[in-house]
């Protein structure tokens, strides 16, 4: 792939002025239209080798477009925060939302390139690393983000040069570090990790573009042009096509529901005692969270009614004020509409040793969304392999991961809505909503028993829990958490 950079290209002053100027007025013109249009965001990431330029090339990217929708990350070692969290939790923190730009120096390739360069991991483990890389690119590019992904390159040769010249400046001095020049030791093994890692890497919708750069002046000029060309690709693309109405399963009305008991009942006395017990364990597994380097997150979903909220306080009561967080999920808001739908749920993860409860997630893409038409079939289709990749994700970053639905009967949903018509204290439970999702049960069964086929795996299978009777509900509830926990604590 190295070898496809035009080696020894040179451009005088005056042609690299011409050039420089031209793209400059449309990198301006072309990011302002992009903001206007409300644009799917774009995402610039900038690597390559030591002494191409990187810094340079992002500090001209200031110079020619407008800053105020230009957004800039540089990834070094993860900071304390982020080390708490899955991997990718800073990577989804930093991306632009839409019609915005994003420019990456540094990014997921860094640390598994230098890594297996320094001989700390496989090759096996460097491709489970670029695997996930490919995955995390495709979920966002599936969302529309324009994905830019350049390489910087220089011999081995031009590499020492470029330090030597840096080094005999007393204003470029600091630039090269002694990790530079110990790294340039290695020039020959990253070179080999990093063309194996762009050619596995380098795809229809992310492509990496290598771009010569001994010659400042051939460089800067090739990323301005080339940014203009992949801009004006993104605006003249079409605009989403309408949403279609949602496919329902016909062929065989029954569902993994149908299999759950709905009778089981258990009496206030076995209730009495079996709660406090079963919260005393609970609480006793989330104090080894911090110790174990662990987090857990759990997924609450079901029908409306059917007994969430009453059971999350059941789990919250055993629990540290301070080690816990419950997201309710309702509509995006304007800021989540602006990013991939995973955003919202990546940014409330949480970190070692704490607990988050999310009452719905990020299962409304193929509930909700798709019921409702509120996601195009190719959307919700794709939504299933990005939540398998996310759980995944979370599951090997030491996330305990466990996933409910509460299920109750049509009659039993009925009769609670008739009772929060009449209770002051839960008649803000009670949406016009509520009943219009009940019109379309059938729907919603049949697209919940398609979610467990594809998204209960064996790192991330999903609980059942049959919910007509709430105290059964609640305890069941708490016995799946505690088996997830001693699964990993």
């Amino acid at each position: 792939m190295f070898e496809t950079a035009e080696l020894g290209r040179e451009l005088s002053k005056k042609e690299y002025q011409s050039r420089i100027d031209a793209a400059r007025v449309e990198l301006l013109n072309l990011q302002h239209a992009m903001l206007e249009k409300g644009a799917p965001a774009v995402l610039i990431l900038i690597g390559g080798v030591e002494g191409a330029g990187k810094g340079e090339v992002l500090n001209h990217l200031f110079e020619w477009m407008d800053a105020r929708y230009l957004h800039t990350r540089a990834f070094g070692p993860p900071s304390e925060d982020e080390a708490a969290r899955p991997r990718y939790w800073r990577y989804w923190m930093a991306l632009p939302q839409r019609g915005h730009i994003g420019v990456f120096l540094g990014s997921w390739y860094t640390d598994p390139i230098v890594s297996r360069v320094l001989g700390t991991t496989t090759d096996a483990e460097l491709d489970l690393s670029l695997g996930r890389a490919v995955d995390f690119e495709e979920a966002l590019a599936a969302d529309g983000t324009v994905i830019i992904k350049l390489w910087l390159h220089v011999s081995k040769r031009d590499q020492a040069r470029r330090f030597r010249e840096l080094e005999k400046d007393p204003a470029t001095s600091f630039r090269v570090t002694k990790r530079d020049w110990a790294f340039a030791k290695h020039y020959d093994d990253f070179r080999h990790v990093c063309e194996r890692a762009l050619r596995k890497t380098s795809t229809g919708v992310a492509p990496w573009t290598v771009i010569e750069s001994a010659d400042a002046r051939y460089r800067d000029v090739t990323v301005a042009e080339h940014l203009v060309e992949r801009l004006k690709a993104a605006l003249a693309r079409p605009a989403r096509s309408a949403t279609p109405a949602p496919p329902v399963r016909t062929d065989d009305p029954t569902t993994l529901l149908d299999s759950l008991d709905l009778s089981r009942k258990v009496s206030e006395e076995e209730y009495d005692e079996k709660l406090p017990a079963l919260q005393a364990r609970l609480a006793k597994l989330c104090r080894r969270l911090p110790k174990k380097g662990r987090s857990l997150t759990v997924v609450f979903e079901g029908w409306d009614a059917a007994g969430k909220g009453g059971a999350i306080r059941r789990i919250i009561w055993a629990l540290d004020a301070r080690q816990y967080r419950v997201i309710p999920i309702a509509a995006p808001t304007d800021e989540e509409r602006a990013h991939h739908y995973l955003w919202r749920f990546w940014r409330h993860l949480p970190g070692r040793g704490q607990v988050t409860l999310y009452d719905r997630s990020w299962y409304g893409r193929v509930l909700v969304e798709r019921v409702e038409g509120f996601a195009a079939e190719r959307d919700w289709r794709q939504a299933y392999k990005e939540i398998n990749d996310f759980e995944e994700q979370l599951v090997q970053d030491r996330v305990t991961l466990v996933k409910l639905w509460l299920h109750v009967s049509a009659e039993e949903q009925m009769k609670r809505f008739d009772e929060r018509k009449h209770l002051a204290h839960k008649q803000h439970k009670l949406t016009e909503e509520d009943f219009r999702n009940r019109d379309k049960r059938f729907s919603y069964e049949q697209a919940a028993h398609e979610m467990f086929e594809r998204t209960s795996t064996e790192y991330a299978p999903w609980d059942l829990i049959a919910a007509d009777d709430k105290k059964s509900a609640r305890l069941s509830v708490l016995q799946a958490v505690i088996a997830g926990l001693e699964r990993d604590v």
